[in-house]
């Protein structure tokens, strides 16, 4: 038998060719080769609220959404996607044309961009940022103009540099990505700020795809503010949201979007030759969760302060210098009181020195030095598992 003949030219196209394995699967293999105690990627530990699982559970034996579901969603998940908008902020969707369910979030964000970028557009990013951003602004033939969240340790937290992002736009750019509650930093951005950028939106005649899945994770005050909600902003702007980080069923790849007729007339357009359709009985379930009551995400996010505290103070204690995110649930520390520089190097030893994963920043920069002190951990686990880790993190880095 006679080997294949290998091709003179790569595989992979050159837009993707900088994308190799995902850092989540290489830090959740060392978790796992390790038995390290995995503070990478963001997915808890515990299934969410019983009577939505049920629900599901139920939509499956009823035989509801065990084929084909309708390409927009079911319309029951539809219309409490609405329903959930104008109870939270006000913002009133038809459901049948203003509102459109995906894959998750990521297939959310992957649709809208190769749906509403040209090659050669530009789109400006708040770096860092989720790492499908990058990717999906290549797929669609695009180019990516980072606009960097500066650290600021008197504040502890990163802050948006207002003038940088108005410097970034130019006569090619298609529109703005924008993304909170940020993941990864935590950051939450301000009513003052996202009115900068809806005026910018507007002055330019710009799009705007905001990333809101962390709208219910909200800790010390701070308030989530959809752009949508902004003057101008409700004909220019395609919202994602998520039920998986919500309710925390992160496995069901339930999301959607919201937004005027003509941009979800548009997304659908891409997003039918991707999944088609997808989660059929947990659209059902979703639709059920949405409409439980406001003690079911008050309490969700009491939980969720409470551990971010437990995992901040344990870092702290470490020696890690800890930037408290108002938002999301992950933490962001910097390395260097610890004597370290390179958070590559540092997450890649971290499981064999102290028996835990994390995730370094630089992966979410096309400035990789911008974030190379920095390392993400995730507190979206059980009390009892950050405890563990704490100590750990205690034991290998103070005398």
């Amino acid at each position: 038998m006679t080997g294949m003949t290998s091709t003179a030219r790569p595989f992979l196209n050159r837009r993707l060719a900088e994308f190799g394995t995902t850092i989540f699967a290489e830090m959740s293999a060392l978790a796992a080769a390790t038995g390290a105690i995995n503070l990478g990627q963001g997915f808890p530990d515990t299934d969410g609220p019983e009577e939505v699982r049920e629900a599901a559970v139920r939509a499956l034996r009823d035989g509801r959404g065990n084929q084909y579901p309708p390409g927009p969603g079911v319309p029951e998940l539809r219309t409490a996607i609405t329903a959930h908008q104008l109870r939270r902020y006000g913002l009133s969707f038809d459901p049948d044309t203003e509102v459109l369910v995906t894959a998750g979030a990521t297939e959310a964000i992957a649709a809208t961009l190769l749906a509403l970028l040209e090659p050669g557009d530009e789109v400006v990013a708040l770096e860092p940022y989720y790492d499908s951003y990058a990717a999906c602004i290549a797929m669609a033939g695009a180019t990516r103009v980072p606009v960097t969240l500066r650290p600021d340790p008197g504040q502890a937290r990163f802050r948006l540099d207002l003038d940088e992002l108005r410097d970034a736009v130019t006569g090619r750019t298609r529109l703005l990505l924008i993304n909170t509650p940020h993941n990864p930093t935590g950051t939450v951005l301000t009513r003052e700020e996202l009115t900068a950028i809806a005026e910018l939106a507007v002055e330019r005649d710009l799009l705007v795809v905001t990333d809101e899945v962390y709208e219910h994770l909200v800790f010390d005050g701070a308030e989530h503010v959809p752009l949508a909600t902004l003057p101008g902003m409700r004909e220019r702007t395609v919202t994602i949201g998520s039920a998986g980080k919500t309710f925390s069923f992160t496995g069901w790849k339930v999301g959607w979007i919201t937004a005027a007729p003509g941009l979800v007339t548009a997304v659908r357009s891409a997003k039918q030759f991707l999944t088609y359709v997808s989660s059929g009985p947990f659209q059902y379930a979703v639709a059920e969760a949405l409409a439980l009551p406001d003690t079911y995400f008050d309490a969700f996010r009491a939980d969720m302060l409470a551990k971010r505290d437990l995992l901040a103070a344990g870092l702290s204690d470490a020696g890690f210098a800890v930037f408290r995110p108002a938002g999301t649930y992950f933490v962001t520390t910097d390395i260097r009181p610890l004597g370290e520089s390179d958070g590559f190097a540092f997450c890649r030893s971290l499981p064999e020195r102290a028996g835990v994963v994390a995730i370094p920043n630089a992966v979410f920069y096309d400035h990789r030095e911008a974030g190379a002190p920095f390392v993400r951990f995730a507190f979206c686990k059980r009390a009892e598992v950050l405890a563990d880790a704490v100590e750990r993190l205690r034991k290998a880095f103070t005398p």
